[in-house]
């Protein structure tokens, strides 16, 4: 085990989760989400490989759920039939089951490029399968995502309190933003290593890189794409809530914050995620309310949105056509993505995932044996058809949970923000994730989502079975 500079920022957010416990604990955790290059320590014995700040954090949430009395019990409870928790508990086991056999069973019958640090030094590679450290890292990030979706999906379900959720998500917001304008006014001024000691993990860092004469932004992360992905979730989180509490001062400045990281970010995968999410967002909003009167702060709401949005679209054309470096900047980071090398090598990624599928008879290679370009190829490649399938179903039932209909209703708002937070991780995923893994935030904003919606469906069972055994007793007593 090796110790690093953000060590010592690791143990103390251990001991302040500790001493304020998993709920009111929980912007602390949300406070590590990005940091996403600090390393916790490192372990060289294990191929490299990296705790990180977050991850520790996770492993509290847990630990703490786990070691209450019955709390092994109250996780259970968030695996029942039908729930988020059921299918991701089945997809976990048989993922574990995956990794652990299938680069035995496949050894050496399909080729795979390779993410593991120890089998070479070069960047990526093809090399045929066979068990490597990077199976049992993925293995770790897995555990990791499931372990605090189940620890926040329990305890939010004991107590689905939507005001900590809220000042998690402001801290995750604010914090990566503010992070992420360190980096390039660091940058700018010559002081390039003043995030040097939270960028401890043995990640391979792009902290110089430009595009069109800007310095890409990577705030605490390795790399602008990793920035980009987090961001756009926070940004999404945001914009939905804002949408349902359009007179919140808070909610106007944090979203505008996060939309202004997220459009500095530089990141192809999460400008193309916005283009996604605004359309999805807007056509949601017009169906839910074409039978409903909609209050004239909302019409207007919804009207300066789209002039605005309008406005925003035409002046960036415009300027495409007309300024020399705003085309130079969209045609690297977005139009000619595909035609560069970068976006041959990825293409090649994930044509290669495919070809491991088939291989594999569509049983997969296990996490952590390839990688690809896209989210959707990564876990054919790597889980197969049923572990493709098993986290389908997750998803299909995280975003099926009932999301409520009043949108005074704060617990209302802010489970629809996740679930749209959560969708805009997916959409940049299937982009660019070169694996399974979809993070840690997004595990977290699940698990939220999934305690804070059962949570309140039992205790509106609640309230009305008190009313349907108590009012009857009352009036009988009140006839005799």
């Amino acid at each position: 085990m090796e110790f690093v500079a953000s060590s010592a920022f690791a143990f103390l957010l251990l001991a302040a989760l500790l001493a304020t416990g998993p709920q009111r604990g929980l912007w602390l955790f949300f406070v590590a989400t990005p940091f996403g290059a600090a390393a916790a320590f490192n372990l060289p014995a294990a191929g490299n490989a990296s705790v990180l700040v977050a991850d520790l954090a996770a492993m509290a949430f847990f630990a703490l759920v786990a070691l209450r009395r019955d709390g092994l019990n109250m996780i259970a409870g968030s695996m029942r039939w039908g729930q988020p928790g059921f299918w991701l508990l089945l997809y976990a086991v048989f993922a574990i089951f995956a990794t652990i056999l299938f680069p035995i069973i496949f050894r050496g019958q399909t080729e795979v490029f390779a993410i593991s640090r120890a089998i070479s030094g070069k960047n990526v590679i093809m090399v045929p399968l066979q068990p490597t450290a990077g199976n049992l890292t993925q293995l770790v990030r897995l555990v990791l995502g499931v372990s605090v979706f189940f620890a926040l999906a329990t305890i939010f379900r004991r107590a689905p309190d939507p005001r900590p959720i809220v000042i998690a998500l402001a801290v995750a917001a604010l914090g990566n933003a503010l992070l992420g304008w360190i980096d390039v006014t660091a940058w700018a001024i010559g002081l390039d290593a003043i995030l040097d000691p939270v960028r401890t993990a043995n990640y391979a860092l792009h902290d110089n890189v430009r595009m069109a004469g800007l310095k890409r932004m990577i705030g605490g992360f390795p790399e602008a794409s990793s920035f980009g992905y987090f961001a756009i979730g926070v940004f999404a989180f945001w914009l939905q809530y804002w949408l349902l509490r359009p007179k919140s001062r808070m909610a106007t400045i944090i979203m505008l914050i996060t939309l202004i990281a997220v459009l500095r970010s530089t990141s192809s995968a999460a400008y193309v995620s916005f283009a996604v999410l605004i359309p999805c967002i807007a056509c949601i909003g017009v169906l839910r309310n074409l039978r409903t009167r909609v209050p004239v702060a909302g019409f207007a709401v919804a009207t300066t949105f789209f002039i605005v949005g309008w406005m925003f679209i035409i002046a960036l054309v415009s300027a495409y056509q007309l300024l020399e470096p705003v085309q130079a900047f969209f045609e690297r980071a977005l139009f000619g993505k595909l035609e560069g090398v970068s976006g041959v090598e990825r293409s090649s990624w994930n044509a290669q995932a495919f070809v491991n599928f088939v291989e594999t008879w569509g049983f997969g290679t296990g996490l952590g044996s390839s990688r690809a370009s896209s989210w959707v190829f990564a876990t054919l490649s790597s889980v197969g058809a049923v572990g493709t399938l098993l986290i389908g179903l997750f998803l299909v039932s995280l975003f099926s949970l009932p999301r409520g209909d009043n949108l005074h209703d704060d617990t209302s708002v802010v489970l629809r923000s996740l679930k749209v937070a959560c969708f805009a991780w997916l959409m940049s995923a299937m982009l660019t994730q070169p694996t399974p893994d979809l993070g840690l935030a997004f595990f977290a904003c699940a698990g939220l989502a999934a305690g804070l919606s059962r949570g309140t469906n039992l205790a509106a069972q609640a309230r009305n079975r008190y009313r349907t055994e108590t009012l009857p007793q009352l009036w009988k007593q009140f006839g005799t």
